[in-house]
C-alpha cells in the first residue's frame, strides 16, 4: 500500500491538526490503541528540515505493525489528513508513514534494534508517551 496523496498540511489546511506536536501525539493515541509498546516522540526541528517530530513505535510482528499503520492512516484520513508517502507495509518490519509535520514509523522489535532511531538522533529532545 503506498499513498502517493498530498496531507491537508501540504495544503496549508490546519484546522483538524494546530500544531505538528499535536499531529505527533495523535498519531502516538493510535498506535497505543493498537497495543504498540515502546512509544516515543522525537523533536526533529533543530536537526532536520523535512519534519518536525518523529513517532516511533513497535508492534509485535509484522502483521501486528501493518494493523497499526493501518489504524493510523485509516483515523487520520477519515479528518481528511493523508500521508505524503507510506513505506514498507507490504514488508511489515518498518512501516513509514509520512504527514510531513510528523513521520510515523512504525517497527518490529528485531528492525527496531538494527536501526536504532533513537540512537541516530539521540542529542534531540524526546519523550516517551503514555496512554492516558
Amino acid at each position: 500500500m503506498t499513498a502517493l496523496l498530498p496531507s491537508a498540511s501540504s495544503y496549508g489546511d490546519r484546522r483538524l491538526s494546530s500544531s505538528s506536536l499535536q499531529l505527533a501525539h495523535q498519531i502516538a493515541a493510535l498506535a497505543a490503541e493498537k497495543v504498540a509498546t515502546d512509544i516515543v516522540i522525537l523533536d526533529m526541528r533543530d536537526v532536520v528540515s523535512y519534519t518536525d517530530h518523529f513517532v516511533i513505535c513497535t508492534g509485535r510482528n509484522p502483521r501486528q505493525t501493518q494493523a497499526i499503520a493501518d489504524a493510523i492512516h485509516e483515523r487520520l484520513k477519515r479528518d481528511r489528513v493523508l500521508p505524503q508517502r507510506i513505506e514498507g507495509h507490504r514488508q511489515g518490519d518498518w512501516i513509514l508513514l509520512d504527514y510531513l509535520d510528523a513521520v510515523a514509523h512504525v517497527f518490529t522489535p528485531e528492525a527496531r534494534g538494527y536501526y536504532r532511531l533513537e540512537s541516530l538522533w539521540g542529542q534531540v529532545p524526546s519523550e516517551t508517551y503514555a496512554a492516558g
